[in-house]
């Protein structure tokens, strides 16, 4: 049973007349203060997690372009090259330009412009040599604190060197054969890259977020602002503790600091970030201090919360009128997609939408379903089709085969077995339906050196191929069919046949001719084929007589390429026939060559 408009106004009426003050002066800035403190934790805790996540991954790129580096065979040349006292200074020289274009192949595709440098123990570099190498800092930290991860710092030596503050990521460089270590693998990447990330994690307006060291060094560049008191006490508690995250509460001359930390996979490094509650908590006190004054216009809130809640009736009903709008022009999608902008309460109205909204969703899935159907029925209609013609060609090859092979003319036997067995590798390739119309051309090549076996002196077959058209995609035994009835009806009644096959692209469309100098076409045969419905497959699957082949290849193409495909008749009684195909292609297909 719903609980009515009216008695709801009612009862918000009633509320805002009785107790507007306890209610804005106490209750509401409590349960502010209550909200902004878990919104708070909630909202850095996500924030810092995402930083986590985002460190993670620049970092997990830092470590594999330096193990990359270490593994790749061009740097193990180069280290067996600087080991052998049997190595010219041209050697070293030609492996060391290998190694540095190679480097800076990895800079120029890293998303991130990370840099590597690699350096050994002598100082000896690619990019440049670094006589003091062991007096730098980063490489103290890493020689002697074993630390892997570098804390901002600028690098004369980096590749490229800019005068910038990069943290590195630090590696040995050994011989994987040998395991001998010779130096050190440096990946450097901006720590502008961090920064600007870490700038995203806010705590409040002027909460301080670090990403910090152990010990509580800066990790990136500037100062820390919180208190050593603060600091000192929290990375104790945070070093000590077995969580890898949490909230500690500390307090310094008279302020309450909450303080946020996460553990980073990241050598020792801490997210770290502070504030005291008067900095969270200051809007929530003015804003107490204000509404106390307002308490005097709760009468005026009423009447405006009423035209409020009826818009709350009107608003809905109006988005549902744009959802409606979606379902008009056929797109259920949309309306799907729209529906849960809709926010309404558990009313009349809020029950309406909501069964709307289900109706959309089971109108959707069914018409999804006869679509699938549709899909399915249409795959196999052409599949029946397409089965139709190889059984046909197999069974006139053979007895060409046959034939020859009686005529004892084994050569020709030897040429159409190998003409038949290209057409067959063609043929059995079912991975797709869909080639490139010069493999198609190619095909019917070995086909029509079949019929000059057959026929001899007696056809004579020209094929015009345009360049153009060769990667054109295209459905396979297309023409085939209408080649081998234009030698069936060429010699019916002529004694020689012509055939010219002409492939030719005009803008966004490609032009398949066959032409022969055969019977013709009756004015019924003709008005049968065009006026046939080729969208039913049933008809041709169903079709007899001298059209079968023709009605094939058209129902196939119709089937597949819907409007995109039309076709045209050019007959005269015992003058010959010429079929048109009009294909309308989109895109080409790279092929890699016919066999």
């Amino acid at each position: 049973m719903f609980f009515s408009l009216r008695n709801r106004l009612f009862f918000i009426f009633t509320i805002m007349l009785t107790v507007p003050f306890i209610v804005l002066s106490i209750i509401i800035p409590s349960w502010f203060t209550s909200v902004i403190e878990d919104q708070t934790k909630n909202n850095t805790i996500d924030m810092m997690d995402q930083y986590s996540l985002y460190l993670d991954s620049v970092t997990v790129q830092a470590e594999d372009l330096g193990k990359q580096v270490l593994v790749n065979q061009t740097t193990q040349q180069w280290l067996q090259l600087e080991e052998s006292d049997n190595a010219s200074l041209a050697e070293l020289h030609f492996i060391r330009n290998e190694l540095k274009i190679w480097l800076s192949s990895m800079t120029l595709n890293n998303s991130n412009t990370m840099s590597i440098s690699v350096f050994l123990n002598d100082g000896t570099g690619i990019w440049t040599n670094h006589p003091f190498l062991s007096e730098v800092e980063w490489f103290q930290e890493y020689s002697e604190k074993n630390q892997r991860w570098i804390k901002a710092h600028t690098d004369a030596y980096q590749q490229p060197y800019v005068q910038s503050y990069v943290n590195s990521f630090v590696i040995p460089l050994y011989d994987i054969y040998t395991l001998n270590q010779f130096g050190v693998i440096k990946v450097n990447l901006p720590s502008t890259l961090l920064e600007t990330a870490l700038e995203k994690v806010t705590l409040g307006e002027n909460g301080r977020v670090h990403l910090l060291s152990s010990t509580g060094e800066n990790v990136l560049t500037g100062s820390v602002s919180t208190p050593e008191v603060v600091l000192d006490d929290s990375l104790r508690e945070i070093v000590n503790s077995a969580k890898s995250k949490g909230l500690i509460e500390s307090s310094h001359n008279g302020e309450e600091y909450l303080v946020f930390y996460q553990k980073l996979s990241v050598g020792d490094w801490i997210l770290f970030s502070e504030i005291t509650k008067s900095e969270l908590f200051s809007k929530v006190n003015q804003l107490q201090n204000r509404l106390l004054y307002t308490s005097g216009l709760i009468f005026i809130l009423t009447i405006l919360a009423s035209y409020l809640f009826s818009t709350n009736i009107v608003r809905p009903l109006g988005k549902m009128t744009k959802a409606m709008e979606y379902i008009e022009r056929g797109d259920f999608t949309g309306a799907t997609h729209y529906m849960p902008s809709i926010k309404t309460p558990n009313d009349e109205v809020g029950y309406h939408i909501k069964v709307f909204n289900q109706t959309i969703d089971q109108l959707n899935k069914l018409i999804k379903i006869e679509y699938e159907a549709n899909l399915r029925r249409k795959d196999a209609e052409y599949k029946a089709l397409l089965l139709q013609i190889n059984p046909h060609f197999m069974n006139n090859t053979l007895e060409i085969i046959g034939g020859l092979a009686a005529q004892g003319k084994n050569k020709d036997v030897i040429n159409v077995s190998v003409y038949l067995g290209r057409m067959m590798s063609y043929s059995l390739n079912t991975l797709t339906d869909v080639v490139p119309l010069g493999k198609e051309i190619n095909y019917i090549r070995n086909f029509t050196d079949i019929l000059k076996v057959r026929y001899e002196d007696a056809i004579s077959i020209s094929i015009v191929e345009e360049p153009e058209t060769k990667s054109l995609p295209i459905i396979k035994f297309i023409i085939q069919p209408l080649v081998e009835n234009a030698a069936k009806y060429s010699f019916m009644e002529n004694t020689h046949a012509e055939i010219i096959i002409k492939t030719v692209k005009e803008e966004d469309q490609v032009f398949i001719s066959v032409e022969d100098n055969g019977i013709g076409m009756s004015e019924g045969v003709k008005l049968d084929l065009m006026n046939a419905d080729m969208n039913d497959s049933t008809i041709v699957l169903a079709s007899k007589g001298t059209s079968i082949g023709l009605k094939n290849v058209l129902g196939r193409l119709k089937l597949y390429y819907g409007d995109d495909f039309s076709f045209q008749i050019d007959s005269e009684r015992n003058k010959g026939t010429k079929i048109t195909l009009c294909i309308k292609v989109k895109g080409d297909i790279h092929d890699e060559g016919a066999n």
